[in-house]
Protein backbone atom coordinates (compact mmCIF):
# COMPACT_ATOMS: atom_id res chain seq x y z
CA UNK A 1 0.00 0.00 0.00
CA UNK A 2 1.81 3.26 -1.08
CA UNK A 3 2.41 5.91 1.93
CA UNK A 4 1.31 9.42 1.66
CA UNK A 5 3.86 12.11 2.44
CA UNK A 6 4.07 13.01 6.52
CA UNK A 7 2.72 16.53 5.53
CA UNK A 8 -0.48 14.98 3.32
CA UNK A 9 -0.94 12.35 6.18
CA UNK A 10 -1.22 14.90 8.95
CA UNK A 11 -3.40 17.12 6.52
CA UNK A 12 -5.90 14.43 6.04
CA UNK A 13 -6.07 14.01 9.90
CA UNK A 14 -6.77 17.64 10.78
CA UNK A 15 -9.56 17.69 7.91
CA UNK A 16 -11.52 14.33 9.72
CA UNK A 17 -10.73 16.48 12.98
CA UNK A 18 -12.38 19.50 12.02
CA UNK A 19 -15.24 17.77 9.60
CA UNK A 20 -16.12 15.49 12.89
CA UNK A 21 -16.06 19.14 15.00
CA UNK A 22 -18.33 20.75 12.59
CA UNK A 23 -20.54 18.06 12.57
CA UNK A 24 -20.85 17.89 16.30
CA UNK A 25 -21.43 21.82 15.93
CA UNK A 26 -23.80 21.18 13.52
CA UNK A 27 -26.53 18.92 15.54
CA UNK A 28 -26.47 21.15 18.14
CA UNK A 29 -27.93 24.55 16.01
CA UNK A 30 -31.25 24.41 15.53
CA UNK A 31 -32.30 24.13 11.78
CA UNK A 32 -33.88 27.25 11.32
CA UNK A 33 -37.17 27.42 9.41
CA UNK A 34 -38.11 25.41 6.71
CA UNK A 35 -37.57 27.65 3.93
CA UNK A 36 -33.94 28.20 5.23
CA UNK A 37 -33.52 24.49 4.29
CA UNK A 38 -34.25 25.80 0.63
CA UNK A 39 -33.45 28.99 0.25
CA UNK A 40 -31.07 30.52 -2.72
CA UNK A 41 -30.11 33.86 -1.90
CA UNK A 42 -29.17 37.32 -4.26
CA UNK A 43 -27.16 39.50 -2.05
CA UNK A 44 -28.12 43.17 -2.56
CA UNK A 45 -25.69 45.96 -2.04
CA UNK A 46 -28.65 48.59 -2.80
CA UNK A 47 -26.68 51.65 -3.16
CA UNK A 48 -25.08 50.28 -6.41
CA UNK A 49 -27.97 47.61 -7.59
CA UNK A 50 -30.98 49.76 -9.25
CA UNK A 51 -31.69 53.73 -9.60
CA UNK A 52 -35.88 53.92 -10.06
CA UNK A 53 -35.57 57.66 -9.66
CA UNK A 54 -32.11 58.48 -11.51
CA UNK A 55 -30.14 60.56 -8.79
CA UNK A 56 -27.62 58.21 -9.43
CA UNK A 57 -28.25 55.81 -6.56
CA UNK A 58 -30.14 52.82 -6.12
CA UNK A 59 -32.79 52.22 -3.68
CA UNK A 60 -35.87 50.01 -2.33
CA UNK A 61 -38.14 51.03 -5.76
CA UNK A 62 -35.32 49.86 -7.55
CA UNK A 63 -35.18 46.65 -5.73
CA UNK A 64 -38.54 45.84 -6.21
CA UNK A 65 -38.73 46.68 -9.90
CA UNK A 66 -36.34 43.56 -10.45
CA UNK A 67 -37.89 40.87 -8.38
CA UNK A 68 -39.13 38.80 -11.56
CA UNK A 69 -35.38 39.13 -12.54
CA UNK A 70 -34.15 37.72 -9.60
CA UNK A 71 -36.57 35.39 -9.48
CA UNK A 72 -35.92 34.05 -12.58
CA UNK A 73 -32.36 33.43 -12.22
CA UNK A 74 -33.80 30.79 -9.46
CA UNK A 75 -33.35 33.07 -6.67
CA UNK A 76 -36.13 32.72 -3.95
CA UNK A 77 -34.36 35.09 -1.13
CA UNK A 78 -32.62 38.39 -1.28
CA UNK A 79 -30.52 39.72 1.09
CA UNK A 80 -30.05 43.47 1.78
CA UNK A 81 -27.00 45.30 2.88
CA UNK A 82 -27.88 47.69 5.74
CA UNK A 83 -30.83 50.25 4.69
CA UNK A 84 -30.72 52.62 7.60
CA UNK A 85 -30.60 56.15 8.35
CA UNK A 86 -26.87 57.07 8.28
CA UNK A 87 -23.70 59.15 7.81
CA UNK A 88 -22.72 56.50 5.16
CA UNK A 89 -18.76 56.64 6.58
CA UNK A 90 -19.13 52.81 6.11
CA UNK A 91 -21.56 51.90 3.08
CA UNK A 92 -24.37 52.04 5.77
CA UNK A 93 -23.02 50.18 8.37
CA UNK A 94 -22.56 53.22 10.73
CA UNK A 95 -26.24 53.50 11.44
CA UNK A 96 -27.83 56.84 13.12
CA UNK A 97 -31.28 55.43 13.19
CA UNK A 98 -32.28 51.41 13.37
CA UNK A 99 -35.74 52.58 12.58
CA UNK A 100 -35.62 54.73 9.39
CA UNK A 101 -34.93 53.91 6.12
CA UNK A 102 -32.28 55.86 4.41
CA UNK A 103 -33.42 58.75 2.64
CA UNK A 104 -31.44 57.75 -0.24
CA UNK A 105 -33.03 54.45 -0.33
CA UNK A 106 -36.17 55.42 -0.08
CA UNK A 107 -38.95 55.06 2.96
CA UNK A 108 -40.39 52.03 5.41
CA UNK A 109 -43.19 52.48 3.32
CA UNK A 110 -41.43 51.51 0.00
CA UNK A 111 -39.45 48.72 2.04
CA UNK A 112 -43.15 47.78 3.54
CA UNK A 113 -44.22 47.45 -0.07
CA UNK A 114 -40.51 45.74 -1.06
CA UNK A 115 -41.56 42.58 1.17
CA UNK A 116 -45.22 42.17 0.17
CA UNK A 117 -44.24 41.87 -3.74
CA UNK A 118 -41.35 39.63 -2.93
CA UNK A 119 -44.11 37.42 -0.81
CA UNK A 120 -46.53 37.40 -3.29
CA UNK A 121 -43.73 35.59 -5.73
CA UNK A 122 -42.86 33.22 -2.40
CA UNK A 123 -39.39 34.95 -1.84
CA UNK A 124 -37.96 36.03 1.55
CA UNK A 125 -36.32 39.57 2.81
CA UNK A 126 -33.69 39.78 4.81
CA UNK A 127 -32.25 43.21 6.39
CA UNK A 128 -28.58 43.31 7.99
CA UNK A 129 -29.54 44.30 10.87
CA UNK A 130 -25.65 45.48 11.99
CA UNK A 131 -26.18 44.70 15.54
CA UNK A 132 -22.72 45.01 17.07
CA UNK A 133 -22.16 48.99 16.57
CA UNK A 134 -23.42 51.83 15.57
CA UNK A 135 -22.48 55.81 14.06
CA UNK A 136 -21.25 58.59 16.69
CA UNK A 137 -24.26 60.24 14.77
CA UNK A 138 -26.77 57.81 16.86
CA UNK A 139 -28.71 59.38 19.39
CA UNK A 140 -27.84 56.56 21.83
CA UNK A 141 -24.14 57.19 21.53
CA UNK A 142 -24.64 61.06 21.84
CA UNK A 143 -26.11 60.80 24.93
CA UNK A 144 -24.13 58.38 26.02
CA UNK A 145 -21.06 60.71 25.83
CA UNK A 146 -22.34 63.18 27.88
CA UNK A 147 -20.81 64.01 31.10
CA UNK A 148 -24.43 63.75 33.01
CA UNK A 149 -25.35 60.27 33.73
CA UNK A 150 -28.53 59.06 31.55
CA UNK A 151 -30.03 55.56 30.49
CA UNK A 152 -27.89 55.50 27.32
CA UNK A 153 -24.65 56.05 29.67
CA UNK A 154 -23.34 52.19 29.40
CA UNK A 155 -24.94 51.12 26.32
CA UNK A 156 -21.46 51.48 24.90
CA UNK A 157 -17.70 50.15 26.01
CA UNK A 158 -16.59 52.40 28.30
CA UNK A 159 -12.58 52.60 29.10
CA UNK A 160 -11.28 54.65 31.90
CA UNK A 161 -9.37 58.06 30.43
CA UNK A 162 -6.13 56.87 31.65
CA UNK A 163 -6.11 53.64 30.22
CA UNK A 164 -4.85 53.02 27.01
CA UNK A 165 -7.14 50.14 26.16
CA UNK A 166 -6.55 48.82 22.47
CA UNK A 167 -9.48 50.34 19.46
CA UNK A 168 -10.52 52.74 22.54
CA UNK A 169 -10.82 56.53 21.37
CA UNK A 170 -11.66 59.63 23.00
CA UNK A 171 -14.74 61.84 22.13
CA UNK A 172 -14.12 65.06 22.54
CA UNK A 173 -17.04 67.90 23.36
CA UNK A 174 -17.25 70.56 25.96
CA UNK A 175 -20.32 68.27 27.61
CA UNK A 176 -18.71 64.99 27.09
CA UNK A 177 -17.35 63.15 29.20
CA UNK A 178 -13.35 61.66 29.83
CA UNK A 179 -14.06 58.09 29.22
CA UNK A 180 -13.07 56.78 26.39
CA UNK A 181 -15.47 54.40 23.55
CA UNK A 182 -14.61 51.09 22.22
CA UNK A 183 -14.52 51.21 18.73
CA UNK A 184 -15.82 47.81 16.41
CA UNK A 185 -14.13 48.82 13.11
CA UNK A 186 -13.75 52.39 12.06
CA UNK A 187 -13.58 55.32 14.80
CA UNK A 188 -17.05 56.69 14.06
CA UNK A 189 -18.78 52.86 14.85
CA UNK A 190 -18.65 52.74 18.81
CA UNK A 191 -19.80 49.00 20.17
CA UNK A 192 -22.54 48.45 21.69
CA UNK A 193 -22.10 47.06 25.34
CA UNK A 194 -24.23 43.52 25.33
CA UNK A 195 -21.78 42.77 28.61
CA UNK A 196 -18.32 40.36 29.03
CA UNK A 197 -19.06 36.76 29.54
CA UNK A 198 -16.36 36.79 31.53
CA UNK A 199 -15.17 40.18 32.76
CA UNK A 200 -11.96 40.35 34.25
CA UNK A 201 -12.04 41.51 37.76
CA UNK A 202 -9.24 43.92 37.39
CA UNK A 203 -11.20 45.79 34.73
CA UNK A 204 -14.03 47.30 36.47
CA UNK A 205 -15.06 48.77 32.69
CA UNK A 206 -15.88 45.24 31.35
CA UNK A 207 -19.73 44.96 32.36
CA UNK A 208 -21.06 41.24 32.71
CA UNK A 209 -23.67 40.59 30.60
CA UNK A 210 -26.85 40.83 33.62
CA UNK A 211 -25.68 44.42 33.66
CA UNK A 212 -29.11 46.40 33.75
CA UNK A 213 -27.51 48.32 30.58
CA UNK A 214 -26.15 45.38 28.80
CA UNK A 215 -29.78 44.31 29.48
CA UNK A 216 -31.60 47.10 28.22
CA UNK A 217 -29.16 46.96 24.61
CA UNK A 218 -30.50 43.51 24.16
CA UNK A 219 -33.93 44.52 24.58
CA UNK A 220 -33.88 47.23 22.27
CA UNK A 221 -32.46 45.66 19.45
CA UNK A 222 -35.15 43.06 19.90
CA UNK A 223 -37.23 46.20 19.98
CA UNK A 224 -35.92 47.32 16.49
CA UNK A 225 -36.44 43.70 14.89
CA UNK A 226 -40.03 43.81 16.77
CA UNK A 227 -40.60 47.01 14.81
CA UNK A 228 -39.84 46.16 11.35
CA UNK A 229 -41.85 43.11 11.41
CA UNK A 230 -44.79 45.03 12.65
CA UNK A 231 -44.42 47.66 9.86
CA UNK A 232 -44.82 44.28 7.29
CA UNK A 233 -46.82 42.60 9.64
CA UNK A 234 -47.78 39.78 7.16
CA UNK A 235 -43.98 39.69 6.61
CA UNK A 236 -42.64 36.29 7.82
CA UNK A 237 -38.63 36.57 7.61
Amino acid sequence: MRKLPVNRCALLVVLCFTIGAVARLCAEVPPGPEWLQTAVFYQIYPQSFFDSDGDGIGDLPGITAKLDYIQSIGCNAIWINPIYESPFGDAGYDVADFYKVAPRYGTNEDLKNLCAEAHKRGMHVCLDLVAGHTSIAHPWFQQSALKQPNRYSNWYIRTPAGESVSRSQPFPGEHNRSERYLQNFFPFQPALNYGFARPDPKEPWQLPTTDPACIAVREELKSVMKFWLGLVYNCKD
